[in-house]
């Protein structure tokens, strides 16, 4: 019977950011993290110790501009009270 050795990577630490980006777009964007996840597209490459890890090639962006607008929505609220 034919064995297959399943090769396992860790994480890169950009890829672990990468993570809690699409966790924090998904919770202040109230979106589907699947749908973040699913677009993401990986590598191998090297660590410091030459092991190769998953890189994340393209993480979330977090659009500052609507952090912005949800504080400005939050100050006026506040000031309404």
């Amino acid at each position: 019977m034919f064995e297959q050795k399943l090769k396992t990577f860790k994480l890169s630490k950009m890829a672990q950011g990468a993570l809690m980006l699409a966790l924090q777009k998904a919770l202040l964007e109230q979106i589907d993290i699947k749908d973040l996840l699913e677009n993401f597209n990986f590598t191998l490459g090297p660590n410091a110790l030459g092991e190769p890890e998953l890189i994340v090639l393209n993480p979330p962006i977090v659009n500052m501009d609507y952090l912005d607008s949800l504080r400005e929505e939050e100050y006026v609220s506040d000031g309404d009270e």
